[in-house]
C-alpha cells in the first residue's frame, strides 16, 4: 500500500488571517461597505418604531425619549461591542465565523458528533433564512417611505418603486457583483459621515438628551414603565439586528479591520445619529413621525433618500450575499441537498450565486412588501429570528469556551449567562411581536428547520440501507481477481460516500456492462470541521492492488468540491492520470417512498421532493460532462 499524500488530521493550525494582508485601510473600508450594511441602517427605523409604543400610549415624555436612546445605546456597546466584537470574534474557526462554522467549531471540541451542538447550529441555520428574507424588505422600503416627506404626491409609489428595486436586485444578482462591490465601502463611508454629521447639528437643540449615556435612564424608564416598557426594549433590538454580520463576515476581513470600522468609525456615527433623532424629538415632538429624515434640512431630504435608498439597497446584497453562503455551508456540511452553485468571479471563490436560493428570496420578499405595505409594519415581523440566532450563537460559544479554550466552569457559566440573560430578555420582549407579525420569520425559521432535518434523517437511513446492501470494496476485488473480468483500456473513477464499500455505480457497471478498465480510482469526498482545507491535504491516495486505487479528497465547509482540479494536483504527486482516457462513473438513484419507511408518510414525501431539487453530480463536483457515465437505480427509503 503506497500513501501518496497524507493528511494530517491533527492539524488544528492557527486562525487563517491571511486576508489580512490586503492593506488594513483597504479591509477596513471594505468592510463598512459589507459588514455594516444592516446595523448602519437602523437609524432609519430603529428608534421611531421603539418611541411608537409612547406615542400609542399618548406617554412621549423627556424621560421615554432618553429612556429609549438610552437603550439603544447600551444595547449597542454590551450586545454589538462587548459580545460580538471583543468576544464572540474570539471563536473563530481558523478565520471563519457565523453559526455553522461555531457549531463546527464545538462538535470540534467536543471530539465527535453532538445532538445538542448540531440541533443548535440547524436552528441558528434556519432562523437566518426569516431574517434573510425580511432585511431587504424593510430596508429599502423604510428609505422610499422618506419620498413622502418630499411631497405627499410620492406616497402611492412608495410600493411600486420598493418593489422595482428588489426585483432589479434580485436580478442581477446572477450576473454577479464584483464590479459594483468596490463601491460600498466608500458609499457607505459617505452614509455614515451624513447621519453622524446630521446627528451632531441637532444635539444643541436639546443637550438634556446626553444624558442617556446613563444606564439608569434606560433601567429607570423599564422599571417604571411595566409592560409599555418591554414593548419598547422589543423594537430597541431593531438597532441591534446587524450584529450577526459582524460574525458572520469575519472570513472575509479577517478580526481586526471589522474591529477597527465599528470602534473608530461606524458605532460613533450611529451613537450621534440616535441622541441627534432624539434631540430633535425633544424640541420639536412632531418630528417623532420620521426623525431620521427630518434631521435633514428641507434642501438635504431628497438627497438624504436616495443616499438612504443606495446604502439599503447595499445592506440587502450583503444579507442576500451571507444567504448564499450560509446555504453552501449547508450543502457542504449535508443539512441541504446539492443545489447548483455558479461562481460569478473567476478570481473570488466567495462571489457565488444559487438560482433556487435567489428565486425563494425574490418570492419570499415580494410577499412580505405586499402583504404588510409598510416598513412600520413589517418591524412588527423583523427582531425575533435575529434574537433567536443570538441565543443559538451563544449557547454554541459555551461549548467552545469550556470545550476549545479550557476555561473553569465557574468562569463560563459567569460569562456566558451574562450574554445569555440580554439575549433571552430581547426575545421575550420580541415574543411580544408574534402576533402582529412575528409569527412570519418563526414560520419561516422552522420550515427551513424542517427541510433540514428531514435531509439529514432520510439520508442517514438512505446511507444505512445502501451499505448493507452493499458489500466491502476489499471483497469485491478478490471476487474480481477470481472471475477473470473483461478489461478495457483507460481509467474509471467511482465516486462514493463511503470510501469501505463497492460503489453502487461500479457494481452496476459490472453488472450490466461486464467490463472492468485497466485501472480503476474510488474517490470519497469529504467535508471537514474547518472552512478550508490547505493544498497539500487536499488528498490521501492509496493503493488498493496494482489497478485499484483508493483516494479520499478533503474540502472545508466554505470551499467548492472541485474533483478535477483535485485530479490535477495529484497527478503532480505522481499519480498516473490522462482526462482524455478517464471515464467518471456516476450513479443517479431515484428516491422511491417506501410504506416500511422509519420516516412518517409526510416526511418521506418532503424527503423525495428534496432529492429532486438535487443537481447531479457533474456539475457539483465540476465534472467534464463528456467524461461522464451515469448509471442509474431506483431505491426506496
Amino acid at each position: 500500500m503506497k500513501l501518496w499524500a497524507k493528511r494530517d488530521s491533527a492539524d488544528t493550525s492557527a486562525p487563517d488571517h491571511g486576508r489580512e494582508r490586503g492593506g488594513l485601510l483597504g479591509l477596513v473600508i471594505g468592510s463598512i461597505g459589507v459588514v455594516y450594511g444592516d446595523i448602519g441602517t437602523s437609524p432609519l427605523y430603529a428608534l421611531r418604531e421603539s418611541l411608537a409604543h409612547s406615542v400609542k400610549a399618548d406617554r412621549l415624555t423627556e424621560e421615554a425619549v432618553c429612556g429609549a436612546i438610552s437603550l439603544l445605546i447600551w444595547a449597542l456597546i454590551f450586545t454589538v461591542t462587548v459580545k460580538y466584537v471583543l468576544f464572540l470574534m474570539r471563536a473563530d474557526n481558523r478565520g471563519e465565523g457565523g453559526t455553522l462554522s461555531l457549531m463546527a467549531l464545538a462538535q470540534s471540541a467536543i471530539g465527535g458528533h453532538s445532538r445538542y451542538v448540531f440541533l443548535l447550529g440547524v436552528a441558528g441555520a434556519a432562523l437566518f433564512s426569516g431574517d434573510a428574507i425580511i432585511t431587504p424588505a424593510i430596508s429599502v422600503m423604510s428609505a422610499i417611505e422618506g419620498l413622502d416627506l418630499v411631497t405627499h404626491q410620492f406616497s402611492e409609489f412608495v410600493l411600486p418603486i420598493t418593489i422595482f428595486i428588489l426585483v432589479t436586485l434580485f436580478w442581477v444578482q446572477s450576473h454577479g457583483t464584483a464590479r459594483v462591490a468596490t463601491f460600498f465601502g466608500p458609499i457607505m463611508i459617505v452614509f455614515f459621515h451624513t447621519i453622524a454629521a446630521l446627528g451632531a447639528i441637532h444635539i444643541p437643540d436639546a443637550p438634556q438628551v446626553l444624558a442617556s449615556f446613563n444606564p439608569l435612564a434606560g433601567i429607570g424608564f423599564l422599571w417604571s414603565h411595566g409592560w409599555l416598557g418591554f414593548a419598547v426594549l422589543g423594537s430597541v433590538f431593531l438597532g441591534v439586528t446587524g450584529a450577526e454580520a459582524l460574525y458572520a463576515d469575519m472570513g472575509h476581513f479577517g478580526r481586526r479591520p471589522i474591529r477597527v470600522a465599528w470602534i473608530a468609525f461606524i458605532l460613533p456615527a450611529l451613537l450621534l445619529n440616535y441622541l441627534g433623532q432624539g434631540a430633535l424629538i425633544l424640541s420639536r415632538p412632531e418630528a417623532v413621525e420620521n426623525p431620521f429624515f427630518l434631521l435633514a434640512p428641507a434642501w438635504g431630504l431628497l438627497p438624504l433618500v436616495i443616499l438612504s435608498t443606495v446604502a439599503t439597497v447595499i445592506a440587502s446584497q450583503a444579507v442576500i450575499t451571507g444567504a448564499y453562503s450560509i446555504v453552501r455551508q449547508a450543502i457542504q456540511l449535508s443539512l441541504l441537498p446539492r443545489l447548483q452553485i455558479t461562481h460569478t468571479s473567476a478570481t473570488q471563490e466567495g462571489q457565488i450565486y444559487i438560482g433556487r436560493v435567489n428565486r425563494l428570496l425574490l418570492v419570499g420578499v415580494m410577499l412580505l412588501v405586499v402583504a404588510f405595505r409598510s416598513s412600520s409594519a413589517l418591524a412588527s415581523a423583523y427582531g425575533i429570528a435575529v434574537t433567536g440566532t443570538m441565543v443559538v450563537t451563544t449557547a454554541l460559544a459555551f461549548v467552545v469556551v469550556r470545550r476549545k479554550w479550557g476555561w473553569p466552569l465557574w468562569a463560563s457559566i459567569l460569562v456566558i449567562s451574562a450574554f445569555l440573560s440580554v439575549d433571552l430578555t430581547f426575545l421575550a420582549a420580541n415574543m411580544m411581536k408574534v402576533v402582529e407579525g412575528g409569527w412570519v420569520p418563526l414560520a419561516l425559521g422552522g420550515c427551513s428547520m424542517i427541510v433540514m432535518w428531514t435531509w439529514v434523517r432520510g439520508s442517514r437511513l438512505l446511507a444505512e440501507k445502501t451499505h448493507r446492501d452493499s458489500i466491502p470494496i476489499m471483497d469485491l476485488i478478490a471476487m474480481l481477481a477470481k472471475s477473470k473480468t473483461t478489461r478495457v483500456p483507460g481509467t474509471a473513477v467511482f465516486l462514493t460516500s463511503d470510501a469501505n464499500v463497492a460503489p453502487t455505480a461500479l457494481m452496476h457497471n459490472i453488472k450490466h456492462n461486464k467490463v472492468l478498465h485497466e485501472r480503476v480510482l474510488i474517490i470519497c469526498v469529504r467535508t471537514e470541521d474547518r472552512p478550508r482545507v490547505p493544498p497539500e491535504k487536499r488528498f490521501e491516495l492509496e493503493n488498493l492492488t496494482d489497478d485499484f486505487y483508493r483516494a479520499t479528497f478533503h474540502y472545508g465547509f466554505m470551499e467548492s468540491p472541485r474533483v478535477p482540479a483535485t485530479l490535477a494536483a495529484m497527478r503532480k504527486a505522481g499519480f498516473k492520470y490522462d482526462i482524455m482516457t478517464t471515464s467518471f462513473f456516476l450513479g443517479r438513484r431515484s428516491i422511491k417512498e417506501s410504506s416500511s419507511s422509519e420516516m412518517p408518510a409526510w416526511q418521506d414525501k418532503l424527503y423525495v421532493a428534496l432529492t429532486k431539487q438535487s443537481a447531479n453530480a457533474t456539475d457539483f463536483f465540476s465534472i467534464p460532462s463528456d467524461r461522464v457515465v451515469e448509471l442509474g437505480a431506483q431505491v426506496t427509503i
